[in-house]
């Protein structure tokens, strides 16, 4: 009998030591590579991206539906090499510490101005002073009749039914008794249970007395506090942690009362979608609601061309105080709550603020939207993560301290978070009740004082702030789980990494609807959600316009180009317009080479100032780009023309490849969209600073997969400039290839070919424009040397790979290279016959219009007769009743588009 106790003894002593020491190890691991990873040791529980119910270790999972989740999830990156120490010798400045964090020294060591470099500096030495960030915050959400800490005693734990199943983690090493509470505190867990030492367990639900036993039986001395006792082997020291069970408020569907209600749509706009941000106001605006619109302070266009609707619209006003916001910046909740503390300075009434973007639309009527809100009057309608809270804090990186400056987010470094508060997130669209928002931006009480200081250091601080604050606020009894969206995404679209260059992170981002995408929005309609995302009319319009029909919209049949789309790219009022030398040198050889086409006809005329540059699409397919610009007669009268042009395709095949029926796409442009696999260069518009990339693609059908082609990149001047690989397979069928290409770009034609070892399967030209203009002023003959020299020096030696019938042979490569050398001198009218040479053999020009008032009705110039450009189809001067605001209806309050 004593000699088998002994064996299980030591059987059980060697067990448990293994396990401690195999437990640490992992922690260092972990610890050194703070990778969140899919099957992370630390956190013993599974992501709940595809599953809503998972069973680990006996832990039942909570249940999440995270299909509808924009919670913009991330995976760290770490694509820099850190330096050990400071090289002080690169400031202006004396460190007032010691710098001793490795990501601090690598953001200072990159970031390009000492301004931002002493940012980061100061912050990092108050972080390492320890009192910059709160130990710990109040939280005025607590249970009534329940203590933070009060020990209910040593209960028994079974294997298959845990008596805490909420959460699981192993901390070898950190395991404590208040260690394990501000864990469970930190999730919204009522319960903190700790077993075997090193366990840590979360609970929703008191544990049965019918369990408990004595406490002599949990005697397991804690890690990181040998004072304290942690459980036992399946018995289990339990705690309360101050806080109830947490469940969010149930909206009620439909108000009976048929209350009226007050809506305030915060727009927070971006880019140049004109057209789609009136489409928007079009379908949500009302005289009894009213928009406040903060236009990012970078978008000039956007801004000068919206700020008109103020001496409109009574209901309408423009944020004075605007925002240069970048994705995962602080400035994005600076810009909010700026924007809901100007609101309260208004003497509007109001019952919600729902913030919106420009690619968001309403996928039920504002009518329907009205008589829910309506119903559920004081409520704060925000979405949850749907994760584990620990797992959700590592990857959204809540637990790093980051730093907005040039215009990019710094990681600097590790950060505790307070104790004492509830942590949550997920969504930053919402919609927030007066109360509450008077609250948050109001006089700042301990809570929102702390939270101001942890928020301000964190990346995509929008997503957590609110719903922390409603979660640890007095307003917790207000928290509904539903930000009232549905979001596209497609995370393996989504997911590649992408915002690397404005932030130290890796991202994701919600895909555009698209028609096939249809069904989902279907799906919606017994649900309490009232707008989806993404949609954008440059990627697709087709499905905006069955949204409209969807939710009610019956005066499509009246509206002229409505599968039609413009966006501009460039407008002579734009603060930029005059250094944008490409589009200006690309405009210019455009309407010279028009000016040509007219002059056959008798049309005598000299292009003069470019006004606008819009991209066109009909029936989602890109047609090409609209000039608006003045242009002198011969006769001296000025006109104001549109002239249509398009790129040419070049694509050619060995027709005797086995691959030749297998290529769909072979494409050179710049601004690839990994997310929605498209070029956003739709005009491949490209110059000496450009960074083209390739784009192909094969259908699934490929003869032959898993093998290795190569791809080679030809500069003007015969010369290799750089060779790629690819491996085709199921997986890789649709990919970009960017080349490694030094700036300034050799200036002429480019060809690209793709090889099966020597054999040509298909190539494609592209043309790198050389710049009439520099910095907005004419290239002088030494700007020309530097920009048009081309970087070929940088050009690697690809002596391994010279397939003969792609290259040319050693007669051709002289001619070029000597042809290139001397186009490097051209200036002037030399310059621009360059140019046109080369636009006119990847550029045609489709057509030109004048806009009505210039000519009278006599637009004939010659023996050629324009059409007035508001009776064509094309013209971005055509009616546009979906993109204009329309006339308001004063016995309806909408607007109408007609």
């Amino acid at each position: 009998m004593a000699c088998s106790f002994r064996r299980f003894y030591y059987k059980y002593t060697k067990c448990l030591v293994i396990t401690v020491l195999i437990a640490f190890f992992v922690q260092i691991l972990l610890a050194l590579n703070y990778f969140p990873i899919e099957n992370d040791n630390l956190l013993k529980t599974k992501s709940y991206e595809n599953t809503e119910k998972q069973e680990v270790a006996g832990v039942s999972a909570r249940k999440a539906d995270v299909r509808y989740i924009d919670d913009e999830d991330f995976t760290v990156k770490n694509n820099h090499k850190s330096a050990t120490h400071l090289r002080v010798e690169e400031l202006d400045f004396k460190p007032s510490c010691e710098i001793q964090n490795r990501e601090a020294i690598s953001a200072i060591h990159r970031a390009k101005t000492q301004n931002c470099k002493q940012e980061i500096v100061n912050l990092t030495c108050l972080i390492q002073g320890g009192s910059f960030y709160p130990k710990r915050l109040p939280n005025a959400c607590t249970g009534n009749n329940v203590v933070y800490g009060k020990h209910l005693g040593c209960f028994k734990d079974e294997k298959k039914l845990r008596i805490l199943s909420s959460f699981y983690g192993n901390y070898a090493t950190t395991n404590s008794q208040t260690s394990c509470l501000d864990i469970c505190v930190q999730a919204g867990f009522p319960y903190a249970g700790v077993q075997y030492a090193s366990e840590c367990f979360c609970g929703d639900s008191p544990p049965l007395e019918s369990a408990k036993i004595e406490d002599e039986l949990c005697d397991m001395k804690c890690p990181a506090n040998p004072a304290e006792t942690c459980g036992g082997y399946f018995t289990m020291n339990i705690f309360q942690t101050g806080l109830e069970k947490f469940i969010p408020r149930v909206p009620l569907a439909v108000n009976q009362k048929k209350e009226s209600v007050r809506i305030i749509f915060l727009l927070t706009l971006n880019g140049r979608a004109l057209r789609q941000v009136n489409r928007l106001i079009n379908a949500l605006y009302r005289s009894n609601h009213y928009f406040y619109i903060h236009v990012d302070k970078r978008q000039d266009y956007l801004h000068r061309k919206l700020s008109t609707l103020q001496s409109k619209f009574p209901n309408i006003k423009l944020a004075k105080r605007r925002f240069s916001t970048i994705w995962g910046g602080a400035s994005l909740l600076k810009m909010l709550l700026a924007s809901m503390r100007d609101i309260l300075t208004l003497d509007w009434e109001w019952d919600f603020v729902i913030n919106l973007s420009e690619s968001d639309y309403p996928i039920k009527s504002i009518e329907d939207l009205e008589n829910f809100l309506a119903a559920n009057k004081g409520l704060n309608f925000v979405k949850s993560h749907g994760r584990e809270v620990q797992r959700f804090i590592k990857k959204q990186g809540l637990d790093k301290t980051f730093i907005e400056c040039e215009t990019h987010m710094w990681r600097v470094g590790d950060r505790k978070l307070p104790r004492g508060i509830v942590i949550d997130g997920g969504s930053d669209w919402i919609a927030l009740s007066p109360k509450f928002v008077a609250y948050v931006v109001g006089k700042h009480d301990e809570l929102l004082t702390g939270l101001d200081v942890i928020f301000q250091h964190t990346l995509l601080p929008a997503e957590s702030f609110f719903h922390t604050v409603l979660r640890n606020s007095k307003f917790c009894n207000t928290y509904v789980d539903n930000n009232l969206h549905v979001t596209n995404w497609k995370r393996k679209l989504g997911c590649k990494c992408q915002y690397k260059h404005v932030v130290d992170w890796c991202g994701c981002s919600p895909n555009d609807f698209k028609t096939e995408d249809w069904p989902r929005i279907q799906n919606t309609q017994d649900r309490q959600l009232f707008f989806a995302r993404k949609f954008e009319p440059v990627i697709n319009q087709e499905v905006i316009t069955r949204v409209e029909q969807f939710i009610g919209f019956e005066d499509h049949y009246l509206l002229k180009n409505l599968e039609a789309y413009w966006q501009s790219i460039y407008n002579v009022d734009d603060l930029t317009s005059s250094t944008d030398d490409l589009i200006l040198t690309h405009a210019g050889s455009i309407l010279r080479q028009n000016a040509n086409i007219l002059f056959q006809e008798g049309c005598v005329l000299e292009p003069n100032e470019v006004i606008e540059v819009s991209l066109y699409n009909y029936a989602d397919i890109y047609k090409g780009n609209l000039i608006l610009h003045k242009a002198i007669l011969g006769n001296g009268n000025e006109m104001l023309l549109e002239t249509w042009y398009k790129p040419k395709k070049y694509l050619e095949f060995n027709f005797e490849s086995r691959y030749v029926d297998n290529i769909k796409v072979f494409r050179v442009s710049s601004e690839y969209d990994q997310k929605e696999i498209t070029f956003r260069n739709f005009a491949n518009i490209l110059g000496p600073l450009s960074e083209p990339c390739l784009l192909y693609q094969f259908s699934s059908d490929i003869n032959k997969k898993g093998e290795n082609l190569t791809v080679l990149w030809l500069d003007p001047s015969g010369a290799i400039a750089d060779v790629n690989h690819l491996h085709v397979d199921e997986n890789n069928l649709t990919n970009f290839i960017k080349p490694n290409l030094k700036v300034p770009i050799l200036p002429g034609i480019w060809k690209v070919g793709l090889f099966d070892h020597s054999e040509l399967i298909v190539f494609t030209k592209f043309l790198i424009s050389p710049l009439e203009f520099f910095s907005g002023k004419q290239v002088s003959h030494h700007e020309a040397t530097i920009i048009h020299s081309g970087s070929q020096s940088a050009y690697k030696h690809f002596s391994n790979f010279k397939p003969s019938n792609f290259l040319p042979n050693e007669e051709e490569s002289l001619l070029l290279k000597k042809i290139s050398d001397s186009n490097v001198k051209r200036v002037n009218e030399d310059l621009r016959e360059w140019i046109d040479n080369l636009t006119s053999n990847f550029y045609s020009v489709l057509g030109s219009c004048v806009e009505s008032s210039s000519l009278n009705d006599s637009p004939v110039c010659g023996n050629h007769k324009f059409e007035h450009c508001s009776d064509t189809e094309w013209s971005s001067l055509s009616p546009d009743p979906k993109g204009t605001i329309g006339k308001l209806n004063e016995s309806t309050g909408r607007l109408v588009r007609v």
